[in-house]
């Protein structure tokens, strides 16, 4: 399967500290702004822009500490206008982290602890075709084919989409990892005043009948 074009990017919205709902609903907009932003200073007009946000949904912690509350998370896939000077590939997607961690800083996220709770947790998962590997960033995020907190909601957006990096569909990667042992589905939560995207009516394809990529 082919990667999804016009190029496109996505970022992992997380939170398990606090009030995760209120933090979620307040930093969306903030984030589309951050997203415009980075956009303008590549020289991309903000309003070519087209966010598809993700349901929200609830998930069990991944490694860390035992005994972490649950997680809020969700996703926001953006794409530009189908015309060669408003490539995503025009991003600098060092300026969009430093903007992602910006916000996890102004919603008190404190980096202490590998996998630990946190108020907010922003994840850039890829950004147009970029590819790199440092302490600092890693493109396309090395483990988002293995996290179903991450395909739930990129699946969500659109069961169809295949995340750069990857050979397989959002969806059926995550029916590929839903089918391991000991894996907890996500759970879908209906929409709300200022999150209104609705829990997907899916049904996940079997992962018997494609052979899903693993990183």
């Amino acid at each position: 399967m082919k990667n999804p074009r016009p190029a496109s990017l996505a970022i992992a919205l997380g939170a398990n500290l606090g009030d995760p709902l209120t933090t979620l609903l307040a930093v969306r907009p903030l984030l589309a702004a951050s997203l415009a932003a980075t956009a303008e200073a590549a020289g991309l007009a903000a309003d070519r822009l087209h966010c598809r946000w993700s349901p929200l949904f609830r998930t069990a912690p991944v490694g860390g500490p035992p005994g972490q509350p649950p997680y809020l998370n969700a996703a926001l896939v953006a794409t530009a206008e189908h015309h060669p000077s408003a490539s995503l590939n025009r991003l600098d997607p060092r300026d969009l982290l430093q903007r992602l961690q910006a916000l996890e800083r102004r919603f008190g996220r404190v980096r202490v602890e590998h996998w630990g709770p946190r108020h907010l947790d922003l994840d850039l998962l890829w950004c147009g075709e970029a590819r790199q590997r440092s302490a600092e960033l890693s493109l396309p995020h090395p483990l988002l084919q293995q996290r179903s907190f991450v395909l739930a909601p990129l699946a969500a957006i659109d069961p169809a989409l295949v995340p750069q990096g990857a050979r397989a569909s959002a969806s059926l990667l995550l029916a590929t990892l839903l089918n391991r042992p000991g894996e907890v589905p996500p759970e879908a939560l209906p929409g709300r005043s200022g999150w209104p995207e609705q829990r997907p009516d899916w049904d996940l394809p079997d992962p018997s009948h494609g052979a899903a990529a693993t990183p």
